[in-house]
């Protein structure tokens, strides 16, 4: 019996699929929003991402579930890359909750992850713009309890951007850490400096 469970087991971890993320049909371009940083400047995504490899994620800090989810997993691969691989990527979180996240809230809660990860966010108007130019759902808001807390319907999917600033891969909830690790490596590697 355990020689026919290890057999399962390897044999289910060979047919595991090496790739972890779904091929975008169409070139998704790097949205032209001009945005607010957590130091209340302005931010280009576009000029700013020139050049790096970006992970680019709309969420909200108050998310229970798929932000701290997905951005923790990030959190961690980062720790596990090169310094050299490291250097050429960029996470940056787009606020879809500009009501309650403020630059200060934004700034603390990716302080949790990782430093570097850029926080973002503008006026309704804006979000609304950049998720429909990165082909995501657009986020849509609850209506607030008793108490004023509300939830926020949102993507949970990274998209990669590679240099040229478009994307080709959208990485959904529930990637693992080895897996980022691996495929931000091969990512940067292939793109090439």
């Amino acid at each position: 019996v355990l020689v026919l469970v290890v057999g399962l087991v390897v044999s289910h971890l060979r047919s595991r699929p090496d790739v972890v993320y779904t091929p975008l049909s169409g070139d998704v371009t790097m949205p032209g929003a001009v945005l607010t940083d957590t130091d209340g400047q302005p931010f280009d995504l576009r000029a700013e991402t020139a050049g790096h490899i970006t992970m680019l994620f709309f969420g909200y800090t108050s998310c229970p579930d798929a932000c701290p989810i997905q951005m923790a997993v990030l959190g961690r691969a980062f720790t596990d890359l090169p310094g050299s691989v490291r250097d050429d990527l960029r996470v940056v979180f787009v606020s879809t909750d500009p009501a309650r996240d403020t630059p200060d809230v934004l700034r603390s809660y990716l302080d949790q992850f990782d430093e570097t990860f850029v926080g973002l966010s503008g006026d309704r108007a804006a979000l609304r713009t950049a998720q429909l130019e990165a082909g995501v759902p657009v986020a849509t808001v609850d209506t607030p309890d008793d108490d004023g807390d509300y939830l926020v319907g949102h993507a949970t999917q990274v998209l990669v951007f590679d240099r040229d600033g478009v994307a080709r891969r959208a990485y959904p909830l529930g990637v693992r850490q080895n897996d980022w690790v691996a495929d931000l490596t091969a990512i940067v590697e292939d793109d090439g400096a």
